[in-house]
């Protein structure tokens, strides 16, 4: 996967959350997305799999060290040897404690460095935004990522409507720049001053209209 603004997907800690069970599990860390069903399922039945299970759709950030994307390391108390930190137990891929002939060195690349698995980032800060269709004047609220330019958000929004690329987006009467984050384009948040000032954040949804522009597309 290339990791470019042009091809990037992010993802709501919600989303990553949804893929929480062992056919279909997802995990985040340091900010990457990484897809393990294929892995779980190549290992089934590996107790080694045991900890992944456990935090099947969780942020195992925690795991590694940010510098150097591998696992953290820890002084063992009795053995006085420097081992990887897995405070669920030992994971797929981290070597024993003592030498072992049954462990298997030739297993390539371990999997928290498998670009294979990553399938995006994780957003650092998602908001709420309202989207009303001014043609059906049908309004949807939907979790968005700061980071995601518009043409991203508009995929989103095609659960809702699939001819969306059909329409023009707006906000405040601009017309919107499909290619620009919803700050780029001017789409303030003010989530941190509501709370703030002690005010529900959820009672002030930035609002963006669509209008048809008479060109219906094929669905996407």
């Amino acid at each position: 996967m290339t990791d470019s603004s042009e091809t990037v997907r992010y993802f709501t800690p919600a989303e990553v959350a949804a893929h929480n069970c062992e056919a279909d599990i997802w995990v985040s860390f340091l900010g990457k997305v990484l897809d393990l069903t294929k892995l779980v399922r190549e290992h089934q039945g590996n107790l080694l799999l045991k900890p992944l299970l456990l935090c099947a759709g969780k942020d195992i950030s925690h795991w590694f060290d940010p510098k150097t994307g591998n696992m953290r390391t820890h002084i063992d108390p009795i053995t006085g040897l420097e081992l990887p930190f897995t405070p669920h137990g030992r994971v797929l891929d981290v070597p024993p404690a003592c030498p072992s002939s049954r462990w298997a060195t030739n297993f390539g690349t371990p999997w928290w460095r498998d670009d294979d698995h990553v399938v995006g980032r994780l957003s650092e800060r998602t908001r709420l935004i309202k989207v009303t269709n001014m043609l059906t004047k049908e309004s949807q609220t939907i979790e968005v990522c700061n980071e995601e330019p518009l043409r991203q958000i508009q995929q989103r929004y095609q659960t809702y409507n699939s001819h969306s690329r059909s329409y023009t987006w707006k906000h405040l009467t601009k017309v919107l720049d499909m290619n620009l984050t919803l700050a780029e384009n001017g789409v303030e948040e003010l989530a941190d001053e509501f709370d703030r000032l002690h005010i529900d954040r959820n009672e002030f949804i930035p609002e963006l209209q669509i209008y048809y522009n008479d060109d219906l597309l094929p669905s996407a």
